[in-house]
């Protein structure tokens, strides 16, 4: 039983951070149509800001988040004005763009990977943070995961509501349904696509707190986090914020079980469900065939 509740407390705590991260890259693709091969980065920069604001100026990280979150907002919504805005209106089809902007966010990768390294160099940073041990049923887990777990829920859930129950969610949701439409509606395409990608950059500025207050963290994390991303909106259905959600849920579990059995093996094991995907349902969980 021990064993057990700790692989469902585990589970679901990575379960719920590959969630939050795959919500933004599903709504940078899913209605920006970008490929961002560099959303895990965002990640690995919101996990380094944390840690500075937190060993340089004693700042809780929770209360980190009111300037890490805004500032890749910001980031993420000027990238997308100035780079990605500019492919697409000289592209001279959908699938072209996707493509020059697949390069571009390649180009995006280095960029901020290299800036970290050259920022915080290419050792592991870590800090404790309510790092005591709480008790569950006889098994004990260190309060800044189980911290970490109910914020992620919280936030996956708060985000759902933003899309489906506020006027900028549903102008966000016609966008990504049909955007000529939506746009012969009164909807502002380019402020909504540019939202988009600020609010994915966000998501991931999320995870990356979330991944700092549980794990050592690096310049190189990025990558490791953008395959999860993919393989969870995969799972759950491109371009479907549920289906994140439970994709994340489902191999955050996953993960647990391989962890008990040999940890080595646990990208092998994401690799293997993302080419069964492809070849048995690639359109995932939620998604449409």
């Amino acid at each position: 039983m021990q064993t057990a509740l700790t692989i469902i407390i585990y589970g679901l705590l990575s379960g719920s951070v590959y969630a939050v991260v795959a919500m933004g890259l599903s709504l940078q693709y899913g209605v920006g149509r970008v490929i961002n091969v560099a959303h895990g980065h965002f990640l690995m920069l919101g996990a380094f800001l944390t840690w500075m604001l937190y060993t340089g100026s004693g700042i809780d990280p929770l209360v980190s988040l009111t300037i890490t979150g805004p500032l890749l907002f910001v980031l993420g919504f000027v990238l997308y004005r100035t780079l990605f805005t500019s492919l697409r209106t000289k592209a001279p089809s959908a699938g072209a763009y996707e493509g020059s902007s697949l390069l571009a966010a390649f180009g995006l990768l280095y960029v901020l990977e290299n800036v970290a390294l050259i920022r915080w160099g290419a050792f592991n940073r870590s800090y404790r943070f309510l790092s005591f041990t709480v008790s569950i049923a006889g098994t004990t887990f260190t309060a800044n995961r189980l911290a970490a777990l109910v914020i992620a829920v919280v936030v996956c859930l708060a985000f759902y509501f933003f899309l489906t129950r506020s006027r900028l969610g549903k102008a966000i949701r016609a966008a990504a349904q049909d955007p000529a439409t939506a746009g012969l509606m009164g909807v502002n395409i380019n402020r909504v696509l540019a939202l988009c990608f600020g609010l994915g950059a966000f998501l991931a500025g999320v995870g990356g707190l979330l991944v700092s207050m549980c794990f050592p963290v690096n310049a190189f994390i990025g990558l490791q986090y953008t395959v999860i991303a993919f393989i969870v909106i995969v799972l759950g259905g491109l371009g479907s914020i549920p289906g994140s959600l439970v994709g994340g849920l489902i191999l955050g579990l996953i993960y647990a079980i391989v962890l008990q059995w040999q940890p080595r093996l646990a990208m092998v094991v994401f690799y293997g469900i993302f080419l069964l995907l492809l070849l048995v349902r690639p359109a995932g969980i939620f998604g449409k065939r």
